[in-house]
């Protein structure tokens, strides 16, 4: 339930990784995928702004609403895509994504710069990993970490 008289404008980019960092994310379901995790967004009360899945990897910038947790938000949509992307059979073997996640705060008055970053980024892996692609993040928001947990599963 919302309190009164409150308003709030906050964007989060979210990136999360499969399980592995394999590429089992193919381009002939991907904008399934897509539209399925932007259903699970707007019924959680949210607003998917922008979306992309590579092979490895998905990046959601989302105008995110304060009556969840984002990591609530991330399980849903990791758990619920998941399920889904075995029931349909897209892979031959059991689709899971890694554990862990990073959520971003964005400029919500600006939110053009990190759309535009979201939409390229076929052209940003080019020449870089999902890994190295994270740490940057990491250190662009001076987000202390461990390199040994970055995007592993570990047991």
């Amino acid at each position: 339930m919302e309190m009164a008289n409150t308003y709030t404008q906050m964007y989060v980019h979210i990136l999360f990784a499969v399980s592995k960092k394999e590429c089992l994310i193919k381009a002939e379901w991907k904008e399934e995928m897509q539209r399925y995790m932007a259903g699970i967004i707007r019924n959680k009360g949210h607003r998917l702004v922008a979306i992309k899945a590579m092979p490895d990897h998905v990046h959601l910038l989302i105008n995110f609403h304060t009556t969840q947790s984002i990591s609530d938000l991330v399980k849903d949509i990791k758990g619920s895509t998941s399920k889904w992307i075995n029931e349909q059979g897209f892979i031959e073997s059991r689709f899971s994504w890694q554990s862990g996640y990073g959520a971003f705060s964005c400029d919500a008055s600006k939110p053009e710069k990190e759309i535009k970053y979201i939409e390229t980024q076929e052209e940003y892996h080019r020449d870089k990993t999902v890994r190295e692609e994270y740490i940057e993040i990491l250190k662009r928001e001076a987000v202390a970490y461990e390199e040994a947990y970055l995007f592993e599963d570990v047991v």
